[in-house]
């Protein structure tokens, strides 16, 4: 039996973006992302006892988690559907949901914004969404981490996985959750993983190239629909600037909202203790971010760009059908 789940397939996506939104994560010992970091970590520690701790063992690693999962859920998406159709649609429509995460990041997003003027309160709930050091940070800077991290996860949490969902399908949407898995928990370079996590976060960097630089058309569109927003500034600034944030992806959708908000980002950054850059991101014209009209206003640029990201997938998956 095929792997076509009765249409539409689009309507399956807009649906689970829905219940994303309004619901958030299902919090369950059970979440298969959950799954998936103890399946790493299994995996991980069996190939380091067999003595594979360098970039091979990293590749491996990749290889037997990425096909476990994907493979894993192309095959119980197949047996479903031979013993109920209806068992199929409802097993795939938790697994898209499962792997959208926006509805999250709003809510984690705004408890940073609603703290208002209280600083521990705004650097508790920042401390969720980014590793640097907040003891140094203000409730300016805090919110100006709440906007980055609405643009960066835009991509990671939304646009990434519903490409590869219209890409791929199913199994191309759990290969790179396992993916991004992985690189959260070893693509990082310290002494344990900078060998052994190489694997992981190139794959990642790779699999977020193209949806990261959608990103950028997305923001400045939805940027020219949004009042007080720039469009014209949110393709400017990601274009002329998007090297400025460390690694291949993120500067695009961060430069792209610093511009459409018409104001910068970043700023003094630390971590560990260590000032690790002073570098501001946007046109040096504009004054830094920091209020909470700037933060709402990247939230409704936000909102529109991955409004836009969906209506284009289902589109394009109920012309097609596809998404098995």
């Amino acid at each position: 039996m095929g792997l076509t789940v009765p249409p539409p397939i689009g309507g399956l996506l807009i649906v689970a973006a829905a219940l994303d939104f309004i619901a958030g994560d299902p919090v369950w010992r059970g979440h298969p992302v959950r799954l998936m970091g103890r399946s790493v970590s299994a995996v991980e520690s069996c190939l380091r006892r067999l003595g594979a701790d360098g970039r091979a063992g990293g590749c491996a690693l990749v290889a037997l988690v990425g096909c476990l999962w994907a493979g894993g859920a192309w095959a119980l998406l197949v047996a479903l559907e031979a013993g109920h159709p209806i068992a199929g649609t409802v097993f795939h429509f938790l697994c898209i949901y499962a792997f959208l995460a926006l509805g999250d990041l709003l809510r984690h997003c705004d408890e940073v914004d609603s703290s208002g003027g209280d600083l521990e309160a705004a650097r508790r709930a920042v401390a969720k969404l980014v590793g640097r050091d907040t003891a140094r940070m203000d409730v300016a800077a805090c919110r100006r981490a709440a906007v980055e991290s609405l643009a960066e996860n835009l991509v990671d949490g939304f646009i990434a996985p519903v490409f590869w969902y219209a890409v791929a399908g199913l199994p191309g949407l759990v290969l790179f959750k396992a993916v991004s898995t992985m690189d959260s928990m070893v693509g990082h370079k310290s002494d344990r993983y900078r060998l052994f996590g190489w694997c992981a976060a190139r794959l990642d960097d790779l699999l977020v190239l193209v949806p990261a630089r959608l990103a950028w058309p997305l923001i400045g569109l939805s940027a020219l629909l949004v009042p007080r927003a720039s469009g014209t500034k949110a393709f400017r600034i990601a274009w002329s600037q998007h090297r400025v944030v460390p690694g291949p992806n993120p500067g695009w959708s961060e430069g792209a909202i610093a511009g459409a908000i018409q104001r910068r980002l970043a700023g003094p950054i630390w971590l560990a203790g260590n000032l690790v850059t002073e570098t501001w991101l946007g046109d040096p014209a504009d004054p830094p971010a920091g209020a909470s009209a700037d933060y709402r206003l990247a939230r409704r640029v936000t909102l529109l760009a991955a409004a836009m990201t969906l209506g284009a997938a289902a589109w394009w998956l109920l012309g097609t059908g596809f998404g098995g």
